[in-house]
């Protein structure tokens, strides 16, 4: 009876325990005002502060905040003083790992279409939005030029990330695009440069997925695709592979498109291209790949100012 009466009372003990690591209410009100202030979170974003853990550094605790909209939830590591006064963004960083390496590791590039050398040492990663007016200057800095100056020394892969709260036909572009490469990454390539210098032929028409369609069969008639096939994909809609890529995106930190990752290096925004070629050329000397000459070093990022016909790539 005795030994009940003692395990009872360390049960309670244990509970009691448990209770205290939670963060109080007043608490957890001052951390997402102070976290909503501090990094600018519209009220629409959800805010949920977990159970306080020990953590490494004396006197605080460590507390994972997460930000939750829509679909999307990131979470953030924080220490919390043990008197509850001051917290501190928390990273710890690995130096027994190449963090660039780390990141590439995160990305799945099976399957996608290549330009460029599929065995290059310098791997282009753009997460991609293809109603993004940034995107399509991104795209058109990329195509052809820095394709054509760095040959078969860069290998160049996209990766959706569609923002549908303010792109209404984005997954739409990025399903269809899907579609065309599962046959063909010519076609998916002539899509992408086609969307990307016409974006206003789609957003004008009422009827954002017919005109989508539309280009995209106009695709496969061009590249002698299975026309059945492409059709049940195009009318499925099937947004899985868009939904993991979106799911490895938020994993490595993108938040925004365009997203560019150069061997893991991030690059935000539509760069020039001088920019991307400073960082091209870096990767390459760091795989010990001589970099190209560059005849025109300044070559501005709006440099492609016609529009192709459907299903071509400017050169």
């Amino acid at each position: 009876m005795a030994f009940f009466r003692r395990l009872a009372v360390a049960l309670l003990v244990t509970c009691l325990g448990c209770s205290a690591q939670t963060v109080s209410p007043d608490t957890a009100s001052r951390i997402d005002s102070e976290i909503r202030s501090y990094y600018n979170i519209p009220s629409k974003v959800k805010i949920t502060i977990s159970p306080l853990k020990p953590s490494e550094i004396p006197d605080y605790d460590a507390v994972t905040v997460t930000l939750e909209g829509g679909e999307k939830k990131i979470n953030y590591e924080f220490l919390l003083s043990k008197d509850s006064k001051t917290l501190i963004r928390w990273t710890k960083l690995d130096l027994s790992k190449d963090p660039y390496a780390e990141v590439m590791k995160k990305i799945d590039l099976t399957g996608r279409p290549v330009r460029g050398n599929q065995e290059a040492k310098v791997v282009v990663v753009n997460f991609d939005d293809f109603e993004c007016p940034y995107c399509s200057r991104m795209h058109q800095t990329l195509f052809p030029a820095l394709l054509k100056e760095y040959g078969d020394k860069v290998k160049f892969v996209y990766k959706d990330y569609p923002l549908s709260d303010i792109h209404p036909w984005a997954i739409h572009a990025a399903v269809d695009a899907n579609c065309l490469a599962a046959q063909n990454s010519d076609a998916y390539w002539d899509f992408a440069d086609y969307i990307h210098a016409n974006q206003h032929e789609v957003s004008s028409d009422k009827d954002h997925a017919a005109a989508l369609d539309r280009i995209t069969l106009l695709q496969g008639q061009k590249h002698s695709l299975d026309a059945a096939k492409l059709q049940a994909c195009v009318k499925a809609q099937t947004e899985t592979e868009i939904k993991a890529s979106e799911k490895e995106g938020d994993a490595i930190g993108v938040s925004a498109t365009p997203t560019v990752f150069v061997n893991g290096r991030e690059l935000d925004g539509a760069l020039s291209a001088d920019d991307i070629r400073e960082v091209l050329d870096a990767a390459l000397r760091q795989a010990g790949v001589t970099p190209p000459v560059h005849a025109n070093a300044a070559t501005p990022a709006n440099a492609v100012t016609t529009t192709p016909a459907p299903g071509t790539v400017q050169r």
